[in-house]
């Protein structure tokens, strides 16, 4: 294996920075539901979007133009890691934790995390090519182990019982300060200093809304938009939804409620599967089948949630429900990445790919957690839903799940219908 030392250090960086992100991200809904805060999951989740409309750009910069990549991923691992730690002591010691100071310290720390994701990926592309080693066929082995330290973390909460506490923030936040120490090994990127005046539009990928002028572009991008919609979902409900049925006798002592993170888990495992498979799939059917199934994919995710309980037989239909996750999530943003930098001219292709970033993970992620919460706070936590007793909860859930599946399906048969057929360009 060529450079196995770099590699190593490489996926060592990777592992730990989805780690930090598996500690809390499918879990923190059960420990707010229980809290009492259960009517402001959607907030916690969609302040991730929120700031991915802006953080990773403006971190690019300062990595650009005045700290090196590696260092400005040291620095914000390390503000990130020391709010989310300040999050987790607060709640745990707190008497009476309040809503605002604990999303408050939560925010900062996502806010400086987001942008960390990306300047993993520009570390490792410069170490790489620093190397003389080829990005596109290195590059995938040593990312996958981010899907594994991210699956590592889950058990890790979910075995140790943290699942419904603030431990698993400053386990998350401990491994967030571990990056941020062990960023600054890592090999060396160079800056390039700006010349002349700095375009702050052209630098924050603003341009690239020059492209809703092309029909087609316009329309991929709303479609993009409408899909990232169901981005954040299930990592806000899928835990709580699951740990809910402890509440009926029938289902208390099950593996699932007992061991919600493993169980979700599988959607992970079947993530990192699903991105071998992509290559043959865009070769055999075209891009927008593949991102045609990723949209199917979503309407059974949500149905076979909805129709499926912790017990057995019905358990089998959580699994599916994380067996198809795979391709619901790897098959669009790939494809989908894929799509506009085949579709857009050079110069436009690294902003463009950051407006497709902005209209899933930011505007639709944002837009879908919050709308998902309107639907879950009125069909699930309403107090008149509650005091009708875990099954009225029950039916509240399966209603919920499957307006989920309605809004993926109408998104699904709308892209079929008007979205041009997009062959793969050799």
């Amino acid at each position: 294996m060529k450079n196995r030392p770099l590699q190593i250090r490489l996926i060592v960086m990777n592992f730990l920075e989805f780690a930090v992100w598996g500690a809390y991200l499918t879990s923190m809904g059960t420990y707010l539901f229980k809290q009492g805060f259960g009517q402001h999951i959607g907030w916690f989740y969609s302040i991730q979007g929120v700031v991915s409309l802006f953080m990773p750009a403006l971190m690019g910069i300062v990595a650009d133009r005045w700290i090196q990549a590696q260092k400005t991923l040291s620095l914000c691992h390390a503000l990130a890691g020391l709010f989310m730690c300040a999050a987790g002591l607060y709640a745990y010691t707190a008497a009476d934790v309040q809503f605002g100071t604990l999303f408050t310290l939560y925010t900062i720390s996502v806010a400086f995390f987001m942008p960390t994701i990306a300047l993993t990926n520009s570390v490792a592309f410069n170490a790489l090519v620093k190397a003389d080693m080829d990005t596109v066929k290195d590059f995938p082995p040593i990312r996958v182990f981010g899907t594994v330290g991210f699956i590592v973390t889950m058990w890790v909460i979910d075995l140790l019982g943290f699942q419904s506490t603030p431990w698993q923030f400053m386990v998350s936040g401990g491994l967030s300060i571990l990056l941020a120490a062990y960023s600054l090994t890592l090999p060396a990127c160079e800056i390039k200093p700006a010349q002349g005046d700095v375009d702050l539009v052209e630098a924050l990928g603003l341009k690239a809304f020059a492209l809703f002028k092309q029909k087609k572009m316009a329309l991929f991008f709303i479609f993009s938009m409408m899909l990232g919609m169901c981005l954040q979902v299930t990592n806000s409900y899928a835990n709580p939804f699951i740990t809910s049925f402890g509440a009926i006798e029938e289902f208390a002592n099950t593996f699932g409620v007992q061991h919600a993170n493993i169980l979700i888990s599988i959607s992970q495992i079947c993530e990192a599967l699903c991105i071998l498979a992509i290559p043959f799939f865009l070769k055999k059917f075209g891009i927008k089948n593949v991102m045609l199934m990723a949209m199917f994919a979503w309407v059974f995710r949500f149905s076979l949630f909805g129709a499926g309980n912790p017990g057995f037989p019905g358990v089998l239909l959580f699994i599916l429900s994380c067996i198809v996750y795979g391709f619901a999530f790897d098959f669009f943003n790939i494809s989908g990445a894929l799509y506009v930098d085949q579709e857009t001219a050079p110069e436009q292709r690294s902003s463009a790919q950051g407006l497709f970033m902005m209209m899933t993970n930011g505007l639709g992620a944002t837009i879908g957690t919050l709308a998902a919460q309107g639907i879950v706070n009125k069909l699930v936590m309403a107090e008149e839903v509650v005091a009708q007793g875990p099954i009225a909860v029950w039916d509240g859930w399966k209603t919920s799940w499957y307006t989920f599946a309605a809004f993926a399906l109408a998104v699904s048969v709308s892209f079929w219908i008007f979205f041009p057929k997009t062959p793969v360009k050799k």
